[in-house]
């Protein structure tokens, strides 16, 4: 990812100082590739966002893993696995993925899980603090 200095540099450098790419190249650090795409462009900044996420390794465990993670979800605070602990659980049942594909794949699970559980349920709170009364319900919208 370029920021704008960069591109600002590389711009200055061959509009105004008429310095070669190849040399604006040694100066900077960056590729012939990149001098030539700023210098053609007129664009501020240039990024690469990937649609979607391929899963090699993870794809054939989400299954097992959101199992696990939903199981994981229903104890209580104090009872709950970290994710080292339910990749390890992973490994141990011949997961040979990373811990940080483990760890995006729960970080997604648990938002798209929360927003559906939001979605889901309609938060009513009865707080009568004379009477000492906090209840809170759960209803299905």
């Amino acid at each position: 990812m370029l920021i704008l200095e960069t591109i600002a540099k590389i711009r200055r450098a061959f509009f105004v100082q008429g310095k070669s790419i190849k040399l604006i190249c040694r100066e900077l650090n960056v590729s012939r590739k990149v001098v030539r795409k700023v210098i053609r462009s007129e664009a501020t900044e240039f990024r690469y966002e990937r649609e979607s996420q391929p899963l090699p390794k993870i794809g054939p465990w989400t299954d097992q893993l959101d199992e696990l993670l939903l199981a994981n979800e229903g104890k209580p605070a104090r009872e709950r696995l970290t994710l080292i602990r339910l990749f390890e659980e992973l490994r141990g049942r011949g997961y040979g993925g990373g811990y940080d594909a483990v760890r995006r794949y729960a970080g997604r699970w648990s938002t798209e899980r929360g927003h559906s559980t939001a979605a889901a349920c309609k938060f009513a709170c009865n707080n009568d603090p004379l009477r000492g009364d906090f209840r809170v319900q759960f209803r299905p919208l």
